[in-house]
């Protein structure tokens, strides 16, 4: 078995990959801790082959996580933002500061559809362009639905979104307090998607596909006006590209990658663009 880690600063995600089929056996999440005790969380740990981890928690959290695993499974890769990877040129003028779960998704979504706009969905909205030819032109950060709840502090925080809420629903006046808050932080979110997108691909004189990762990817899609795909294990393909393991993976498959959705025509794109500004 092969254990994948996606450990965040809230939610620590994990899955186990069957070594010879491929085939993604069971999966979960925990809490991300001050010290995460993987034996007491991940289960079947002693039919672990090799472990691949993306973290953006503190290095001390990964120190300890790494050398817990090391002592129990012995083969343990870690995933770092490098200059470079996979065709991929990074960014950021240092490069070791992208977040790393930011750059497994990118190299991910690059390997998927050549140019794209890769946004994830969780603690923080996060939004990356990748150019086709490789090029990363680094990207936007912007509080998650639920940060921007608890930055109100209106006792609200913990009456949460319905993912399977419609658009039109949240984006009509809320006629109770939780309602505002929520219709909102969701107008608020899914504009700034929306209007990030058209223009920077206005600006790069590129239509590029757009897919959507994260806890809340589900119904902040329902409000992207622009066609795009949903792929809730993207830095778990961006550790399988790095660190391909099975025939699979060598392969270039990417577990549960979707079906890339032909983004809009550019013109198209320039002109609701337009029509925003002058509203």
């Amino acid at each position: 078995m092969i254990l994948d880690l996606d450990i965040g600063n809230t939610l620590s995600k994990w899955r186990l990959k069957d070594a010879d089929s491929s085939e993604i056996r069971s999966r979960g999440a925990v809490w991300t801790r001050e010290e995460w005790r993987p034996g007491a969380d991940i289960p079947d740990l002693d039919v672990v082959e090799a472990v691949r981890i993306s973290s953006v928690a503190r290095k001390a959290v990964l120190k300890e996580t790494v050398a817990l695993l090391r002592h129990r499974v012995g083969t343990v890769h870690v995933a770092r933002s490098t200059p470079e990877a996979l065709g991929v040129t990074n960014g950021y003028e240092e490069s070791g500061r992208l977040g790393v779960d930011r750059w497994m998704g990118v190299l991910a979504s690059y390997q998927l559809a050549g140019g794209c706009c890769a946004v994830d969905c969780g603690s923080a909205i996060t939004i990356d362009f990748v150019l086709p030819g490789g090029r990363h032109l680094g990207g936007y950060i912007l509080p998650g639905l639920r940060l921007m709840k608890e930055s109100l502090k209106l006792g609200t925080r913990n009456v949460a979104i319905d993912p399977d809420s419609e658009a039109e629903e949240l984006l009509v006046p809320g006629r109770r307090t939780v309602e505002a808050v929520n219709h909102g932080i969701y107008m608020a979110a899914v504009s700034a998607v929306n209007r990030i997108y058209s223009e920077v691909c206005d600006q790069q004189g590129v239509a590029l596909p757009m897919i959507l990762t994260g806890g809340d990817a589900r119904v902040v899609s329902r409000g992207i006006q622009m066609p795009h795909a949903l792929w809730p294990d993207m830095v778990y393909g961006g550790l399988e590209a790095c660190f391909p393991l099975t025939a699979a993976e060598r392969a270039g498959h990417m577990s549960g990658a979707p079906k890339v959705t032909s983004p809009a025509a550019l013109e198209k794109i320039r002109a609701a663009l337009a029509f925003s500004i002058l509203l």
